[in-house]
């Protein structure tokens, strides 16, 4: 079989892991040809290919980023995206398409699938870590890992001159990074998208931790929002999308805090650090696990899927489990970070 391989959407630590897995386990053990894309579904629309052997994925595993570049194009938003797609899988005589990449990206993989009736597998990644269907995807691990660091950096500084430290963390619509590394690293107060926080009731609680302890860590989601009703005046600026521009709900937090608690607060906005960077073990072996169950699926058949982590094991759930929906960070993790 002869199968093109892409990643799309943002980059993150973990991708190469899987391009590896499935150019290794696809061309060694099945005698596939493996065809690689630059620049995710624009590739694949402009024809842009080169094929991928064993040498090309050599000393990659360690390597942050991906190998194929990575834009953030979905076919069926560009006019005759999708006939170029089909143009192109036709030239390459392909049997199919292994596409890496977050819930944009595997959403128009899902589109591609059903609309041109190309057997599509996808493999999910995202810092975010919001893919519906699979407990972990390529990239949170490293991304939590590197959140945890920091707020861990922030203690020392924040207690020497008795600030407040707000950190801004990535996640615009679920606050997984934020509340998993806001636990891991200890932080006092931890504000996530799912659950709109209140600037009185969070200056109260600094004021009263203040009490026994000079300084405090505010870990923030990037997509963080104020309950309706609540005591606040700050504007978020946001893009053209509509989406919050990072480091301003930090700004506007940190800001509310000083004025309300009186407490010296400063602000430290990670944004694309938490992206780059080597990856973690655990995802260097989650990326090689989906690439081997990737090109197995495809090989054996499978359509219209997407790796997926449940428990311990790689299973394929199809498309229609994650498109249009959200993984929320779920109600017990929320408690744990609101009693800490």
């Amino acid at each position: 079989m002869r199968i093109g391989l892409l990643t799309g959407g943002g980059d993150c630590p973990g991708l190469n892991a899987a391009i590896r897995a499935v150019v290794k386990r696809g061309t060694s053990e099945l005698g596939c040809s493996i065809v690689g894309f630059n620049n995710g579904w624009q590739g694949v629309i402009d024809g842009d290919a080169r094929p991928m052997t064993r040498d090309d994925v050599s000393g990659i595993l360690v390597h942050g980023g991906t190998m194929l570049g990575t834009a953030r194009c979905h076919p069926h938003k560009v006019e005759g995206g999708m006939e170029a797609v089909q143009e192109t899988f036709e030239n390459e005589k392909l049997d199919g398409f292994i596409c890496i990449g977050g819930d944009g990206t595997l959403k128009a993989a899902g589109k591609v699938s059903k609309a041109l009736g190309v057997p599509v597998i996808g493999i999910p990644k995202t810092i975010d870590n919001d893919v519906v269907g699979t407990d972990a995807a390529i990239g949170f691990d490293t991304a939590v890992s590197i959140a945890t660091e920091a707020i861990d950096r922030l203690h020392s500084t924040a207690e020497s001159h008795n600030r407040v430290m707000v950190v801004e963390l990535m996640g615009r619509h679920s606050g997984w990074i934020a509340v998993t590394a806001g636990i891991a690293g200890g932080a006092d107060i931890i504000l996530a998208p799912e659950e709109p926080f209140d600037i009185d009731v969070i200056a109260k609680r600094i004021k009263h931790r203040h009490r026994y302890k000079n300084f405090s860590i505010v870990a923030v989601a990037e997509g963080a929002i104020p309950a309706e009703g609540s005591n606040w005046s700050g504007k978020p600026t946001l893009d053209a999308k509509g989406n919050p521009i990072a480091g301003s709900i930090g700004h506007e937090v940190t800001k509310a805090i000083e004025a309300a608690t009186g407490f010296t607060s400063r602000l430290t906005t990670l944004g694309y650090v938490q992206r780059g960077g080597v990856p973690t073990a655990a995802d260097r072996l989650l990326g090689t696990r989906m690439g081997v169950a990737a090109i197995d699926g495809i090989v054996a058949g499978e359509s219209h899927k997407f790796t997926a982590l449940q428990g311990n094991h790689i299973v394929l759930e199809p498309f229609d489990t994650m498109m249009g929906k959200t993984k929320w960070v779920p109600e017990e993790l929320l408690s744990a970070a609101r009693g800490l």
